[in-house]
């Protein structure tokens, strides 16, 4: 199925931001990625004679007036914070995305595809939860989260949240050396679930929710697969050939949850690495 031609904006054009511009670009749009600081060592992306158009931009910034840019038909809002604390937060997921519009010239502007988290879901015992799920956010990041999804659902334009699982793919790196060193830690007396997508799949996500005619309100993201973090962790221990992380507590402020993606399949979305294990395996068995 092909679709019209569209000019897109990549709001915080990071590792997940990349692989959706590929994606876009393949296609045939435009692609706009704004960052704070353009990338100096990377190659230019281009594919099928279309090339990322970079934007250099703070969003956090208000003393610009200059309109940024015309006839944006879709924004794609990604962008991360600069640490952890509330205020970072608060600037870059409700101050940001107010930075930009009142910057932008929405005249032909659609849709905003809004990139949120699963945090926002905070602490279930493990059992799963879906995008009726009443919202509990256990740290800062997942309230704020939660303040701006209600944000862009008042926005007069077409919107979209995607609540993300926790990324990985060749890009995502920490995990991977913290379990190397030894400085990872799980817990191993408690059931305590993980949620994982590969940047592969949450970019197509990010597109497929872009391209839907009708696209529901929101959407969780996450593979087929939840599993116990300590069997996670000890799969990378595995491929890396390191030792298996010590017993220790769960990451904090995400809670313990099984991710059901049901609604995003139903919708038509197909993911290339359904299984986590797989998806590791595919760069770290190299």
């Amino acid at each position: 199925m092909t679709h019209p031609k569209k000019t897109i904006l990549i709001a915080g054009c990071g590792d997940l931001g990349l692989r959706v511009a590929q994606n876009l670009l393949q296609q045939g749009h435009t692609v706009y990625g704004l960052r704070k600081e353009i990338p100096q060592n990377r190659p230019p992306l281009q594919l099928n004679g279309n090339a990322l158009h970079w934007l250099p931009f703070d969003l956090c910034q208000t003393e610009a007036s200059t309109p940024l840019l015309a006839n944006i038909n879709d924004i794609v809002y990604c962008p991360a914070p600069g640490d952890r604390s509330e205020a970072a937060y608060q600037h870059i997921y409700i101050n940001g995305l107010r930075n930009l519009l009142t910057l932008l010239d929405t005249l032909f502007l659609r849709r905003v595809v809004f990139i949120s988290s699963s945090a926002v879901y905070g602490e279930h015992r493990g059992e799963w939860v879906n995008e009726n799920t009443p919202l509990a956010p256990l740290g800062t990041g997942g309230r704020v989260l939660q303040e701006a999804e209600q944000h862009v659902w008042q926005l007069p334009f077409e919107t979209c949240v995607l609540r993300l699982a926790g990324l990985y793919g060749p890009e995502k790196q920490l995990l991977n050396e913290r379990i190397r060193q030894g400085q990872a830690t799980v817990p191993r007396h408690e059931k305590h679930y993980a949620n994982r997508i590969h940047l592969e799949d949450a970019a197509a996500a990010v597109v497929h929710c872009l391209t839907l005619d009708k696209p529901a309100p929101c959407y969780i993201a996450s593979d087929d697969t939840p599993m116990g973090i300590d069997e996670l962790y000890d799969w990378i221990a595995t491929l890396l050939n390191a030792p298996a992380a010590q017993t220790g507590t769960a990451p904090a402020g995400i809670g313990n949850k099984r991710l059901d993606n049901s609604l995003l399949k139903q919708s038509g979305f197909r993911l290339r690495w359904p299984d986590t294990k797989q998806g590791y395996a595919s760069f770290l068995n190299k």
